[in-house]
């Protein structure tokens, strides 16, 4: 009540005092229209001088009131406890997914394209055939060779036993020996001779693209056949910068994000290379890929998180709360309770260590059982009481 009164009698008076000086000399209006420079500035003068020692009168009411004034409003902030828990940070780089089993098939006997015994897109075994090249007379040179080879063994083995029963020369027994064994070599090199004029699978995967139709001639460092693909073994290759090769290493784990699919697949590093490329200081890592669906293609683009750094009890806060100082210290707010819903806002220095997301761990500075002011982070003051409205 003393409160009231005392402004209202200060204002009162201030009104007075205005009106006196307006009546003891010239009004504004007549001022103006006298276009008296002098007159003009004397009179902003003296208005100037009057509003500074009102401002002055008003902030020591101000002052006054603050200290009067049980029921002034305080600030309203919403606040969090600090716990412990799991952090993992993650560094983000480029990958390019591929697979190791992608191969083209050249033939590597020359003739005639034959046969083609599978179609685009068909699954097919290690092993299986897959085309056939005339032969050009070659299995009948092996069918006259398996002929002579079996005479050749029989003369072998009838010299071998007259040999070992001391019977006819010894050079007749080194001549079948020798005219054995080189028809054997000779069976040898035909059959794997002919054995390139058919084309096999040589793992399990689908045939992805033929290359060349039945008819046509082909050979040996001419245009390949078919393109075999095995996709159930994929992997993501990304390069990474140098400051990261004491962090990321095998057996790190790994998120991969194939935006095109909308997708994220979970999986760890199965290869770092030991090599940096001199032209963007990287060094390369692999990761495996698990393709059941076959969703997954060579060349597609992917995101690679790779987990450089895990704290099991780290103490993590928004970094929207955090602030810096004139001398580059970063602090926060944590509200000390003063009972009844009230606290009291005590500013914290602060170290902070590596941030993902919208969060920052903190290293020192901050326990858990602390609670940290979130909502009004930016606008209260040190040692400022605050009301409490929310705890998150």
């Amino acid at each position: 009540m003393k409160t009231n009164q005392l402004i209202g009698a200060f204002i009162i008076g201030a009104t007075l005092i205005s009106c006196g000086g307006d009546q003891q000399g010239k009004s504004t209006e007549e001022l103006l229209e006298s276009n008296n420079l002098e007159e003009l500035k004397q009179k902003r003068d003296e208005l100037s001088n009057q509003e500074h020692n009102l401002i002055v009168e008003i902030e020591k009411l101000s002052a006054a009131i603050a200290k009067l004034d049980t029921n002034k409003r305080m600030p309203l902030i919403s606040v969090f406890p600090i716990v412990q828990q799991e952090f993992k940070h993650y560094v983000e780089v480029q990958g390019s997914i591929d697979t190791k089993q992608n191969v083209i098939l050249f033939p590597e006997y020359s003739g005639v394209l034959k046969k083609l015994s599978v179609k685009e897109g068909q699954r097919v075994s290690a092993g299986q055939l897959l085309a056939s090249i005339e032969d050009g007379g070659l299995a009948q040179q092996v069918n006259l060779a398996e002929i002579q080879l079996d005479l050749s063994k029989t003369t072998f083995e009838r010299q071998k036993r007259l040999w070992e029963q001391k019977i006819g020369s010894e050079m007749q027994f080194l001549q079948a020996k020798a005219t054995y064994e080189g028809q054997q070599k000779s069976v040898a090199q035909l059959k794997s001779q002919l054995a390139k004029t058919q084309i096999t699978a040589p793992f399990s995967g689908i045939v992805d693209e033929i290359m060349i139709e039945e008819g046509n001639v082909v050979g040996p460092g001419q245009m390949g056949v078919m393109r075999i693909i095995n996709m159930k073994q994929m992997f993501v290759e990304a390069y990474v910068p140098e400051t990261y090769i004491a962090a990321v290493n095998k057996g790190k784990s790994v998120k991969i994000e194939i935006p095109v699919l909308n997708s994220t697949i979970d999986g760890t590093v199965s290869q770092a290379s030991n090599y940096i490329k001199p032209d963007n200081r990287s060094f390369k890592i692999e990761a495996v890929l698990a393709n059941e669906d076959g969703m997954i293609k060579p060349n597609m683009t992917a995101k690679v998180q790779i987990n450089d750094y895990t704290s099991e009890k780290a103490i993590l806060v928004p970094q929207n709360i955090i602030s810096e100082n004139a001398d580059g210290e970063t602090f926060l707010y944590v509200a000390e309770p003063a009972g009844k819903g009230k606290a009291t806002a005590k500013r914290t220095i602060v170290k902070l260590g590596k941030s993902q997301g919208k969060m920052v761990e903190v290293l020192e500075g901050l326990k858990p059982g602390f609670t940290v002011i979130q909502e009004g982070a930016r606008t209260v003051l040190d040692g400022q009481k605050v009301q409490i409205i929310k705890n998150s």
